[in-house]
C-alpha cells in the first residue's frame, strides 16, 4: 500500500502538470463515469489528504481517488509514450493541451462535489503532511484502545492518516516495541508521533525512501530485510504475515525479534 509521502509526491506531479490549465481532454473508464465530460473545465488543484487524492476543477467539482495496493498516476507529455500497464488498466485520462495524467488500476475513482469531499476524507485523522496536522489529537486518538496492537492502530487511518505498512514496521522498530504490544504498554507514544511525523517529511521529496541514519547503505531498518542482520543488534529481522486489519488482508510484517520489546505474531 502507498505511504503518505507517495501520495504526496503523486499530488504535486499532477497539480504540477494539470492546475491552472484547462481539459482538453476526460475519459472516465469506471462505469458510473461513462458520461461524465470534464473537458473545458480548468483544473483548479490537486491536493492529497492521508492516502486519498482530490482533483478539484471548475465548476464546484472533485475527482476523487484512492492509489490503495497498485494504483498509480503517471504524467506524460506531447507524444509521449504511456508506460504505466496495459490500456485494460487505464481508469482514468485527464489531459490539458501540453500534458496528459493517466490513472492505471484506481480502486476508488469517483466524481463529487467540492463541498461534500468530507464524505469520502472526514474519518481522517489529523494527516501527517497536511495542514491540519495535530500531535495532540493523534496521541489521543493512538491510545484511545488501550489494548489495541501498536500495528494495527499505526495502520489504522483514523487515527494518523498517512501510515502505511513500511512505516508502521519502522516506527515500531524506532519504539523498540513489537508490532503487537498493547498500545496502552507503549514507553513513549509522543516520541513515537514525533519519529512518524518527521520521517514523512523528510521522505516526501526523496525518491528512495529512507528511515536510517545518513551514512548507513541500507535505507530502512527492518522492512523487507527479512533474514538479514538488525542494524542494532545483529539478530536476524523476522517476518510474518499478520493481519492488522480484517481476516483476509494480512500484510508482511518485519520486526526484530531482539530489540524490540512485546508479544509476538499470534500472541497479541
Amino acid at each position: 500500500m502507498p505511504e503518505g509521502d507517495t501520495v504526496w509526491q503523486a499530488a504535486r506531479r499532477l497539480d504540477d502538470a494539470l492546475a491552472g490549465h484547462a481539459l482538453v481532454r476526460s475519459d472516465l473508464r469506471v462505469p458510473r463515469l461513462a458520461t461524465v465530460d470534464l473537458r473545458g473545465r480548468a483544473v483548479l488543484e490537486v491536493v492529497p489528504r492521508g492516502k486519498h487524492l482530490l482533483t478539484r476543477v471548475e465548476g464546484g467539482l472533485t475527482l476523487h481517488s484512492h492509489l490503495r495496493m497498485d494504483g498509480a498516476w503517471h504524467v506524460y507529455g506531447p507524444g509521449e509514450r504511456w508506460r504505466g500497464g496495459p490500456g485494460h488498466q487505464i481508469r482514468a485520462v485527464l489531459a490539458t493541451a501540453e500534458r496528459t495524467a493517466v490513472g492505471y488500476r484506481l480502486p476508488v475513482l469517483e466524481l463529487l462535489r467540492t463541498a461534500q469531499e468530507r464524505r469520502v476524507v472526514g474519518h481522517l485523522g489529523p494527516d501527517l503532511l497536511g495542514p491540519d496536522w495535530d500531535p495532540e489529537e493523534a496521541r489521543r486518538r493512538l491510545l484511545a484502545e488501550p489494548a489495541r496492537p501498536l500495528g494495527a492502530a499505526l495502520l489504522d487511518q483514523r487515527v494518523m492518516a498517512g501510515i502505511g505498512n513500511v512505516y508502521m514496521a519502522e516506527l515500531c522498530f524506532l519504539a523498540r516495541a513489537t508490532p503487537w504490544l498493547p498500545v496502552g504498554q507503549l514507553a513513549a507514544p509522543a516520541e513515537l508521533i514525533d519519529a512518524a511525523k518527521r520521517l514523512l517529511e523528510a521522505n516526501r521529496d526523496r525518491l528512495g525512501r529512507t528511515t536510517t541514519a545518513a551514512g548507513l547503505r541500507e535505507r530502512l531498518h527492518v522492512y523487507g530485510r527479512a533474514g538479514r542482520p538488525c542494524l542494532r543488534c545483529g539478530n536476524a529481522v523476522a517476518l510474518a504475515s499478520a493481519s492488522h486489519e480484517a481476516p483476509g488482508r494480512e500484510r508482511p510484517t518485519y520486526w526484530c525479534p531482539g530489540c524490540q520489546q512485546g508479544p509476538g505474531p499470534g500472541t497479541g
